[in-house]
C-alpha cells in the first residue's frame, strides 16, 4: 500500500514540476524585455519554443522528483526547487541573449536570505564565504583578462553562494568548469566557434549548482576520501 502511495506522490510531484515549466516563458518575457526583440530572431529561442512542451517540461518534472527525494522536510524541498526553477530560467535567458538579468540575480539573493531560516544545515559563515569564494576570483580574472567572464556570471555566483554555502559553491564552479570546458573543446573541434569567440557560461554555472545540490556531498566525501588514502 505504501509503495502505491509513494508512486502516486512521485507522479503528482512530477506533474507539478511539469506544469510549472509553462510559466518559464512568461517569466523570461517579464524579466527581460530584450528577449522580444533579440530572441525571436535567435534560433535558440525558436528551438526552446519547440522543446518547451517536451524536454524543458520533462526536465522540470524530473528536478521536482529529485528535489522531493533528496530534501526533507517538504518546506526545504520547495525552497530548493524554486532555486532550481530560477536556474533553469536564467540558463535559457543566458543562452538566448548572452545576458543574466539583474532581477533574477536579486531574486536568487533574496531566496538565499530566506533559506537561512529554512535550511539550517548550512552555517552563516559558510554562506557569507560562499558569496566571495568564487565570485571574487572571477572578478579578479576578469579585471586581468577583460571579457574572461561576464558581469552576470560573477553576480550570479555571489548570489548563489549565499544559498549554497562554501562547499557547494566550490563544487558548483568545478562542475561548471568541467562541463563548460568540454563544451568549449567540442565547439573548437567542430569549428563552430573560434578560440576568440565567447559562449554563454551561465548555463554551465547553473548546471553545476544543480549537480552540487543533488550529488555535491557525495562527490565531496569521495574526493576527501581520496586525499586521505
Amino acid at each position: 500500500m505504501s509503495y502505491i502511495k509513494n508512486k502516486i506522490i512521485y507522479i503528482l510531484i512530477f506533474a507539478l514540476g511539469f506544469s510549472l515549466s509553462y510559466l518559464l516563458r512568461g517569466i523570461i518575457c517579464i524579466v527581460n524585455e530584450k528577449i522580444d526583440i533579440k530572441a525571436k530572431l535567435h534560433r535558440s529561442f525558436i528551438l526552446w519554443h519547440k522543446l518547451n512542451s517536451n524536454l524543458i517540461s520533462i526536465l522540470c518534472g524530473i528536478c521536482a522528483i529529485f528535489t522531493y527525494f533528496c530534501y526533507k522536510p517538504f518546506k526545504v524541498a520547495i525552497v530548493v526547487f524554486f532555486f532550481i526553477y530560477l536556474l533553469i530560467a536564467i540558463s535559457i535567458i543566458d543562452v538566448v541573449t548572452m545576458e543574466i538579468p539583474n532581477i533574477l540575480v536579486m531574486i536568487v539573493f533574496i531566496l538565499g536570505i530566506f533559506s537561512m531560516f529554512i535550511m539550517h544545515n548550512i552555517s552563516l559563515p559558510s554562506r557569507i564565504l560562499g558569496m566571495f569564494v568564487v565570485s571574487v576570483p572571477l572578478l579578479l580574472i576578469t579585471l586581468l583578462v577583460p571579457g574572461a567572464f561576464g558581469g552576470g556570471d560573477i553576480k550570479l555566483m555571489a548570489a548563489c553562494g549565499l544559498f549554497l554555502g562554501t562547499k557547494l559553491t566550490l563544487l558548483s564552479f568545478a562542475f561548471a568548469v568541467l562541463t563548460g570546458g568540454l563544451y568549449g573543446i567540442w565547439l573548437l573541434v567542430m569549428k563552430k566557434k573560434s578560440g576568440k569567440e565567447h559562449f554563454a557560461f551561465g548555463p554551465f554555472l547553473c548546471l553545476g549548482m544543480a549537480a552540487a545540490l543533488f550529488i555535491g556531498d557525495r562527490v565531496w566525501d569521495w574526493y576527501a576520501g581520496l586525499l586521505y588514502l
